[in-house]
């Protein structure tokens, strides 16, 4: 377990760090918050409350007594991804799970005090580590919402689901220490995601009943919440390809250090070692593991990435990360 106070300095360095990205959700239900470097902010650093907020969205963080920290990688694409998922034990992340439309009444705990009088309904997904609700102020909106409590959005023939995209309330998602706010718009099934905060709710994906993705690594007996995605070295904030940026490089590799698991950096130092000494990678004990061989193929991604090229990489790359390898 990490101390407490390692994490919440982990949280205020990065909830002041405009290039960092969170999430708060499940497995086919999520809310992503991030902020341009010159958009206007308001950062909250107090014991009971830690948040950041613009006019598109917020996040907010309250006690992080018993979450762990976790830093890991996985071969995405061509790319790499990488993210520090917030964890807390299996038997301490439940959330109310409900699979009824359900009134909860003002949202008293709301990022900022304007928000605090509107009305708070949980959609009933019934996900385990997240409340998946909106915020309503609208009353033709919350008169609809009053009419149709107590059943599944999934039901044949509500008209809450579609009546909720038309309007594009608050979506507010709610872990047990961390919440997160978007206050935009709601594409159309068809539409792009806004720049900026954003949520994903996908059916059939929460029907899974999983957790996270399968690429990510977890510690036995834990759950994520929330993630910190820190700045990519070659990725900027919408996925496009920038120029390598080794201090981004260097950030994240510091927080493996400290969050994340031994065994995989083993994996990476020792494929760094490997293509610097050009030894022949038919020689090398290839990992068996899914998520070893995931630390392997980020490494030589990585060596790509950082500089040029040499017989040597591109040798252990042909043998451990072909193009058109697929996890």
């Amino acid at each position: 377990m990490n101390d407490p106070e390692d994490v919440r300095q982990l949280v205020r360095d990065h909830l002041g760090d405009p290039d960092s990205q969170w999430t708060v959700g499940t497995f086919g239900a999520i809310a992503e918050f991030m902020r341009d470097q010159s958009e206007p902010v308001v950062i909250v650093d107090e014991p009971r409350q830690m948040s950041v907020s613009t006019s598109r969205g917020g996040i907010s963080f309250g006690s992080l007594d018993g979450v762990k920290a976790f830093a890991s990688e996985s071969a995405t694409g061509s790319m790499w991804g990488h993210r520090v998922s917030l964890c807390l034990r299996d038997a301490q992340c439940e959330t109310s799970r409900r699979t009824v439309l359900t009134e909860m009444g003002a949202d008293d705990a709301a990022i900022r005090p304007e928000d605090r009088a509107a009305i708070l309904f949980d959609m009933g997904l019934g996900t385990r580590q997240v409340d998946v609700c909106i915020r309503v102020s609208d009353s033709t909106l919350c008169g609809l919402l009053r009419d149709h409590l107590g059943r599944s959005l999934f039901e044949p023939g509500n008209p809450v689901m579609s009546a909720v995209i038309a309007a594009g309330p608050h979506r507010v998602f709610i872990a047990r220490f961390a919440r997160c706010e978007v206050y935009q718009g709601i594409p159309p099934a068809e539409g792009r995601s806004p720049p900026g905060p954003h949520t994903h709710v996908l059916p059939e994906l929460i029907k899974s009943g999983r957790t996270h993705a399968a690429t990510e690594p977890v510690p036995e007996g834990f759950v994520p919440c929330a993630h910190l995605i820190p700045a990519h070295p070659v990725r900027d904030a919408m996925g496009y390809a920038r120029p390598y940026n080794a201090a981004a490089h260097g950030c994240f590799e510091d927080l493996l250090s400290r969050f994340g698991c031994p065994s995989l950096q083993d994996v990476k130092n020792a494929a760094r070692r490997g293509v610097s000494a050009a030894q022949d990678p038919h020689t090398f004990a290839a990992p068996l593991g899914k998520f070893e061989r995931h630390a392997l193929r980020v490494a030589l991604r990585q060596l790509a990435a950082g500089g040029p090229s040499s017989p040597s990489l591109e040798a252990w790359r042909s043998v451990f990360d072909p193009r058109d390898a697929a996890e």
